[in-house]
């Protein structure tokens, strides 16, 4: 697909991601109409998990919150890589890009 993905604040969108965003002009439509924070959100909310499995499950969900309409990831707490009081709920994040 020709358009182009729109990044978070601090972090990229992986191949992977890009790959399912890719498939519906819809979703990506959607997807670049968020704003920067947001996709962030969505981007770390995916890129955290250590699971190849629970990482697609998070891809999956993605797709289906942006078809709801949804702007961000339910009951997450933040990027802990953009704001330091979310850290507290992860283990060992660094603040280097995890994308």
């Amino acid at each position: 697909m020709a358009d182009k993905i729109s990044n978070g604040i601090l972090h990229e969108v992986p191949d992977d991601m890009q790959a399912a965003l890719s498939l519906n002009a819809e979703i990506l439509a959607r997807w670049n109409k968020l704003t920067p924070i947001q996709r962030n959100e969505w981007i770390c909310w995916v890129t955290i998990v250590k699971k190849s499995e629970t990482r697609a499950e998070h891809i999956d969900r993605m797709v289906e919150g942006l078809q709801e309409g949804k702007r961000q990831p339910c009951c997450w707490p933040g990027c802990p890589h953009r704001r330091p009081n979310a850290k507290k709920y992860f283990n060992n994040v660094s603040c280097e890009n995890n994308a």
